[in-house]
């Protein structure tokens, strides 16, 4: 698992892509998001692994801000926060710009080429004779 020690603004993006890259911690946020203030108890039931890897998880979202954690007596309960999530979302939609703009000018392009400006031109006469096969594989060495 990947620890970040720098706590540089700007590697507050990379803390979070690295905080979703795992399978399990994006299960852990969905289980938050449908459901608020989840117990660690409860949160980690569904995945086969032990409770301190499961701390391990919860400490990497809650580094990269995704989840808040609150204790209740000897009860700590787990809720999502979508802030940093605005942010690497605000990240993702200006490369989606950039993308859809370079795809419409593909397309635009493709179109402007497969639309002929001037009929084709009728064939010569005669066919072109097709190249001869090749010849037989020689002998093979075996082993």
């Amino acid at each position: 698992m990947v620890k970040y020690q720098n706590a540089n603004p700007g590697d507050s993006l990379d803390r979070i892509f690295a905080a979703l890259a795992d399978p399990t911690r994006r299960a852990m946020l969905a289980r938050l998001s449908e459901q608020h203030d989840l117990p660690v108890s409860t949160l980690a039931e569904p995945f086969a692994m032990s409770l301190p890897a499961v701390m391990k998880h919860l400490d990497v979202l809650s580094g990269a801000g995704l989840i808040t954690r609150s204790k209740t007596g000897r009860t700590v309960a787990c809720r999502l926060s979508a802030g940093p999530m605005e942010e690497a979302l605000a990240w993702l939609t200006r490369y989606q710009r950039f993308w859809t703009e370079q795809l419409d000018r593909l397309a635009a392009f493709v179109e402007e080429d497969a639309c002929p400006k001037s009929p084709a031109s009728p064939s010569s006469g005669g066919s072109t004779r097709r190249p001869p096969k090749s010849s037989p594989r020689g002998p093979t060495r075996r082993k």
